[in-house]
Order: C-alpha cells, then sequence, then structure tokens
C-alpha cells in the first residue's frame, strides 16, 4: 500500500504532492541531480557577470584605446573555459541523476502493480479488463514518473530565478521591475493551462486503457474472430477508440502548442523592454554599457528556469491521472490475508473438510450454505448442470477465491491460516481453460522447477500425454507455441494435467479438465489417477457417465447447494434431479456420438 499524499486539491499541488512523492523514494539521486542542477544555475548567472567584466575591462578599454591586450585575453579565456567547465560538469550531474531516477521509480511502481495483481483475488479480476491493466502497469506508470527528467532541471533554476531577480534589482532596480511584469502573466497562464490540460490528459489515459483493452481482446480471440468473420467488427471498434484517442490527443497537442510558445515568448518580451528600457539610462548616464550587457544576459537566463519549469508544469496533469489510476490497483482492497503456518508436502493425501461456505458475485449468489468433507486419499466428482456453482466451488477449494461464510480445511487446518505459497506445494487445480506458455513441453510442465525428466515422463503417463509428447520433432524440447497453439486441445488438456500431477499434490481439483478428450483417454487417466501411487485426494468436475462412476462418491449441486451426496448408484436410485441431469448428459452423449459416425460416414461416401 502507498503512503497518501496530502496535498491541495488543485492539479498543479497534487501534481507537487507526486513530484514531493518521488523525491521522498529517492533522495539520494535526487539530490546529485538537484547539485548538479544547482552548479547548472551558478555557472550560468557567473557567465553573465564574467561576460559583464569582459565587456567593460577587456572590450571596452581596447574600442578606446585601439589596441588589444594578450593578458587580458588570456585571463578572459580561461574565466570563460572555467565556468564552461563547471556548467558542463552540472549538466551531465543534472542529467544522468535525472534519468535514472525516472527509470527506477518506474520500474519500482511496475514491480508494485504487478505484485498487487498477484495478491488481489480473481474477484477482483474479473472486474477489470486485462487491456486496463496491461495500460496501470505500463502507460500509467509512465506517465506518473514523466516529470521527473525535467524536475530537478526545475529546481536548480528556480534557485537561479531567485538569485538573478536578486541581482537584478541590486544592479538596476528600475530595469529589474520593468522586465518582472512578465510573472504575473506565467502565473496566470499557468493556472489556465492546468485547467485546461487536466481532464484532457484524464480522457486520454482512460482511452489508452480502453484501445488496449480492445486489441488485447481481439489478439486473444483471434480464433474466434477469423472463424466467425469478424474482422472488420473488430478493426471497426479498434478504429472508433484509436480515433477518440487520437482526437484527445490533438486537443492536447493544440493547448500545449499555445501553451509552449507564449511561455518562450514572455522572457524574451521582458529582455526587450529591458533593452528598450536600458538604452535610455545608459544615455542618460544612470548605467554603464557593462551594467546593460549584465542586466540583459541575466534577462536572458530567465528564459531558461521558464521553459524548465514550463516543462514540468506540461507534464504535471499528465502525472497526477496516472497517479490516480496507478493508486487504484496500490490501494484496492480485498488482497487475501495469509497466516503462517505450513502443512507438510509429503505426508499422503490430504482430509478435505468444506463447513458452510458460501460466494457470491456482485449481488448474484452462487454458493449457499456448502458443506461436505473427503477423506483422504478418496475421489469425489462434483455433478451438477451448467450453473450450479462447480466451478466457483472448484476455486473455493484451493484458495482462488475466500468463501464469504464458511471455511474450506485441509487436515483441519483453515486455509486461511496457511502461509504465502504454502497452499501451492499441497494443492493443485487443474482449470477449464487451460493455459500453456511460449516454452518447451518441458518447461510448460515443470514452469521452472528443478523436475527430472524421468518424473516428466511419468506425470505425462499418468494424464495419456507421453505418446503424443514422444512423436512430436523433439520430445520434451519442443516449442509449443503461444498458448499452444501448435497443439490440440485434448494435448493441451493433457500437459496441463501432467503440470499438476508432476508436483504430487496432496490435493488435486480437476475443474472438467478432460473435456477436450476422448471418453476412452478420459476414462483411462481417472482410473490412472485412482490406482496410481500419486499421494492425493482427487476432486473432479464430472460430466460424463463413466467418469462419475469411477469416484468413490458424489456431491451432486444443484442452484449452489449441495442437493445429494452418496455413490453414483445410490443418488441414481435416491435423487430424481441427479438422475435426470445424468440421463441428460447419456443423450447429449450419445447425439454426438450418432453425429461424428454419420459425419464419417459422410466423408467415407
Amino acid at each position: 500500500m502507498t503512503t497518501p499524499l496530502t496535498v491541495p486539491r488543485g492539479v498543479i499541488g497534487r501534481g507537487l504532492g507526486v513530484l514531493w512523492h518521488a523525491v521522498k523514494e529517492e533522495p539520494r539521486i535526487f539530490a546529485i541531480s538537484a547539485v548538479g542542477s544547482t552548479l547548472f544555475a551558478f555557472t550560468t548567472i557567473a557567465q553573465a557577470y564574467v561576460f559583464g567584466a569582459i565587456t567593460e575591462q577587456v572590450i571596452v578599454p581596447s574600442i578606446e584605446d585601439g589596441e588589444v591586450v594578450p593578458a587580458s585575453l588570456t585571463i578572459a579565456f580561461l574565466a570563460v573555459m572555467l565556468v564552461a567547465v563547471l556548467k558542463v560538469v552540472g549538466i551531465i550531474a543534472r542529467r544522468l541523476g535525472a534519468g535514472i531516477m525516472q527509470y527506477r521509480l518506474q520500474a519500482s511502481y511496475r514491480r508494485r502493480v504487478t505484485r498487487r495483481y498477484l495478491e488481489l483475488p480473481l474477484s477482483w479480476h474479473a472486474e477489470h479488463p486485462t487491456g486496463e491493466l496491461l495500460s496501470n502497469a505500463n502507460s500509467d506508470v509512465e506517465a506518473t514518473w514523466y516529470p521527473i527528467a525535467p524536475f530537478p532541471f526545475a529546481v536548480g533554476v528556480i534557485i537561479m530565478l531567485v538569485t538573478t531577480l536578486g541581482l537584478l534589482f541590486v544592479t538596476d532596480p528600475v530595469l529589474a521591475l520593468v522586465g518582472s511584469v512578465i510573472f504575473p502573466s506565467i502565473a496566470v497562464l499557468t493556472v489556465v493551462y492546468s485547467r485546461r490540460m487536466s481532464p484532457l490528459m484524464t480522457r486520454a489515459q482512460h482511452l489508452r486503457g480502453e484501445v488496449s483493452g480492445i486489441a488485447h481482446e481481439s489478439f486473444d480471440g483471434a480464433l474466434v474472430v477469423k472463424t466467425l468473420g469478424r474482422e472488420s467488427d473488430e478493426t471497426d471498434r479498434f478504429r472508433v477508440k484509436s480515433l477518440e484517442l487520437r482526437d484527445t490527443m490533438t486537443a492536447v497537442g493544440r493547448v500545449r502548442g499555445l501553451f509552449d510558445p507564449v511561455m518562450e515568448a514572455l522572457p524574451v518580451i521582458g529582455v526587450l523592454a529591458v533593452l528598450l528600457a536600458g538604452t535610455s539610462r545608459v544615455g542618460s548616464g544612470d548605467i554603464d554599457a557593462g551594467q546593460l550587457v549584465r542586466v540583459a544576459y541575466l534577462f536572458t537566463l530567465l528564459a531558461f528556469p521558464v521553459r524548465a519549469i514550463g516543462w514540468v508544469l506540461n507534464e504535471l496533469p499528465r502525472s497526477v491521472v496516472g497517479w490516480d489510476r496507478v493508486n487504484r490497483v496500490l490501494d484496492a482492497t480485498g488482497a487475501q490475508e495469509h497466516g503462517s503456518t505450513t502443512l507438510p508436502a509429503d505426508s499422503g493425501p490430504t482430509a478435505l473438510s468444506v463447513e458452510a461456505v458460501s460466494f457470491s458475485y456482485g449481488d448474484t449468489e452462487v454458493l449457499r450454505e456448502v458443506a461436505f468433507d473427503v477423506r483422504p486419499g478418496r475421489t469425489v466428482a462434483l455433478v451438477g448442470a451448467t450453473g450450479a456453482g462447480k466451478s466457483t466451488l472448484a476455486s473455493v477449494l484451493v484458495r482462488l477465491l475466500d468463501p464469504e461464510t464458511g471455511r474450506v480445511t485441509y487436515d483441519d487446518l483453515d486455509l486461511r491460516e496457511l502461509g504465502p505459497g504454502a497452499l501451492a506445494q499441497v494443492a493443485a487445480l487443474v482449470p477449464q481453460s487451460t493455459f500453456l506458455f511460449d516454452d518447451t513441453v518441458r518447461g510448460n510442465i515443470t514452469l521452472g522447477a528443478d523436475v527430472p525428466d524421468e518424473d516428466v515422463w511419468a506425470a505425462l503417463r499418468l494424464a495419456q500425454g507421453d505418446g503424443f509428447v514422444a512423436a512430436l520433432p523433439t520430445a520434451l524440447d519442443t516449442v509449443v507455441g503461444e498458448r499452444g497453439t501448435t497443439l490440440s486441445g485434448g494435448q493441451r488438456q493433457r500437459l496441463s494435467l501432467a503440470r499438476a500431477v508432476v508436483r504430487r499434490p496432496r490435493l488435486l481439483v480437476l475443474d472438467d479438465a478432460t473435456s477436450s478428450v476422448d471418453p476412452s483417454v478420459e476414462h483411462r487417466i481417472l482410473a490412472g489417477l485412482r490406482d496410481s501411487e500419486l499421494p492425493s485426494t482427487v476432486v473432479v468436475v464430472a460430466y460424463r457417465r463413466a467418469t462419475i462412476a469411477l469416484a468413490d462418491e458424489v456431491v451432486f449441486v444443484e442452484d449452489g447447494r449441495v442437493a445429494a451426496r452418496g455413490t453414483h448408484d445410490e443418488l441414481l436410485r435416491t435423487s430424481t434431479g441427479y438422475q435426470d441431469l445424468v440421463h441428460a448428459y447419456e443423450r447429449a452423449e450419445a447425439q454426438r456420438e450418432a453425429d461424428a459416425l454419420e459425419a464419417a460416414q459422410e466423408v467415407d461416401a
């Protein structure tokens, strides 16, 4: 969680609060950059005095006397070079410090955002589009810390601004007053700019997230888009949001296009006013030529701090919007709390107990006082119609979701008492949708764990996947492509199952994890799991009658409640709802087999 900022409500005030937060996070690097910027500021001011002194003591006497003194030229050259070298050192320190600070903050906050994503439950992720989450971790973080690059420069040149104004009033108060009339105009312009830019940048950052979301959906759903001929519709959908983003950024550019030239012009106007007034004062003898050169040069220097401050002010509205969007993630509630207890990972199958568990998605109650228990080493089938709550219950069993009421225990230990990562050591879920990385078969099964190849092959045999993996060009070293696109649905499911069983979990939850394989293969997989030496209690979401019959016990879920429990044969005799559902499954499966046979006969004909 981040520390809230106590800043004024205005965009400029809030933006400065964000920058102060950055200073507190990286004080040493900022100090280096600010010192470099301050050195640059003082050496720039020193240039005005060097040039003024050279004018008074070298140039004017040379013109009056008609000859140049070599020693004076040498001293002038050395003075200019000394100031120039110090100025270069200041520029290098300023730029390196600002760059390092900016990129360190961006990297740090990207890690914080992604870490927070991992801490937040799936229910939170379901409410936020993937494209928006990508935008939060990327463009919003970049926008937040974009003003860091010119910020140390602005801090240094503020010193230049104050010092210069003081020197101007010491040198000639009249010319200083003439030139200073530009500063009220700058203040008014800054307020107007921030008010115009803030809503535009808010809209732009929001649209960036929407454009990213649409692009992600289109790429992720490429198969659906292409098979249903939706390319033009997706292109139009992307175009609409892209054009909105373009128009918003164009409006941003228009505002900046007006602000930047005016901010550049105001110091120049001040210099012209000083030169006009100063010429008459030189003629009247109030000041000499050297003083006029010094005053004019000092006012020329004021363009630097004004520009540098303008660069920061340019980005403050965008920074504030990015900060707000990033902190909506960092301050999001609902992260799962953990205890410090661990469970032994190699002590055999775990006992599972579900006690009065309820869960809702928003206002929709999905699970209602669900309660059942599973003895160690047993296989239980969760059976129910579509929407009965089986997949939600499977997620609760491995704590991807926390129940609103009730609890889930392994060996009488509440899952919420386990330390971070402890549950993954004893339980594994194979979900409905299979995800494979763009990696080798071995990499997708081990996920970086140090697992011998013989254990990988044993897991593949148990998942009935050793045959097709052995037939791949380089077996375990074959790269399966992004999301496993080079494999069939059934092959991907078997790799996903092997990924779970290679870890020898004490509880294995299969959420319709074999729906894409042939019934005979599914039967061999589940029979192998039941008869293997795998130290697992197994909970399987099942549809096929042959699969259900392999379970030691069936939990029949209806409308989010446990409607009946018992063996398959017992429920067929005692539960009308279960009987109707299983018969419906059988009719649907018979129809699929008939359709497949008819299609095969048509091909043969």
